[in-house]
């Protein structure tokens, strides 16, 4: 087989696991608060990974890491999963499913508004014009198209979406390519986040353990929207010969999980949430057609 066509085949796998997350959350913010969805996810997650690096034979790595290194982990776990997450299942706590998502796919919008002031980038006309199409598709989901009024939904759950974003944006900007193994600064990020959700559950008296329902909920979660996942995407990124062609495959994904979170929990999808949504993925993929003409 080809490794175009198994990079293709490995992002049609993450496309899928992906759409799922949305309703996976919904189901584990039933049983458990959103601490102890992010606790036990991570815990899972940082296991999940050690298992594939020690299937990859690259634990090896792990020991020639420099102490600048360790530091730089530290605070990319900090980022991710600890803040993102504790941030984004309040949002979901918060919001109908299709809210939280489609909000939370605005960040490539938001990356290319703080490269300004920390890369010190400039924007050009037709990217400042994809952000500001991207946030009136934002407002539009928020209200449900009536711009003015958002009716029966959460304010703070909103707030937190679109911070969501922000963390998430500022992940990726510190995120740099350092030669570092991905899988391996993955691994070690989330050594450290889990520290620090231990950390703020212990100061929080947040920790408790979930009934047994919630387990396959909380394990999905954590197999295929934190660490399975991520590496089957980080593979196919290593085996396509364009990025650009899987990377624009990725956002069918946010439309993929509207139909599973009404097929699967009945969520009802509101047009302005279809429509919203369609403008923040069109400016995401205008944007990025434009930096592959300049």
């Amino acid at each position: 087989m080809r490794n175009q066509t198994k990079a293709y085949i490995l992002t049609l796998l993450v496309i899928t696991f992906w759409a799922t997350a949305a309703t996976a959350f919904k189901i584990a913010l039933g049983y458990v608060t959103p601490y102890t969805l992010l606790l036990y996810s991570t815990l899972f997650s940082t296991i999940a990974l050690f298992i594939i690096l020690c299937c990859q034979g690259k634990l090896i790595e792990l020991k020639e890491s420099e102490p600048e290194t360790l530091v730089r982990a530290a605070l990319l776990g900090f980022l991710n999963p600890f803040l993102y997450y504790v941030i984004l299942f309040k949002a979901y706590a918060l919001l109908p499913g299709q809210i939280a998502m489609s909000l939370n796919y605005g960040w490539p919008l938001v990356l290319t508004l703080l490269s300004v002031p920390i890369l010190g980038q400039r924007l050009s006309k037709s990217q400042l014009l994809a952000v500001v199409v991207s946030f009136m598709g934002a407002v539009i989901i928020a209200t449900k198209g009536e711009f003015t009024n958002f009716g029966d939904i959460s304010r703070l759950g909103v707030l937190l979406a679109g911070g969501s974003t922000l963390i998430w944006a500022t992940y990726w900007l510190f995120n740099a390519k350092d030669g570092l193994d991905p899988v391996v600064k993955l691994f070690t990020g989330f050594c450290f986040g889990l520290l620090f959700t231990t950390v703020y559950g212990l100061i929080v008296g947040g920790i408790e353990l979930p009934t047994a329902r919630a387990w396959p909920a909380l394990i999905y979660v954590s197999l295929f929207e934190m660490s399975i996942t991520f590496a089957l995407w980080l593979t196919a990124l290593q085996l396509t010969s364009s990025a650009a062609r899987i990377g624009n495959l990725i956002y069918i994904t946010p439309f993929f999980s509207l139909l599973i979170l009404n097929l699967v929990i009945g969520e009802d999808i509101h047009p302005a949430t279809f429509g919203g949504l369609l403008l923040i993925v069109g400016s995401i993929l205008f944007q990025g057609w434009l930096s592959r003409k300049t």
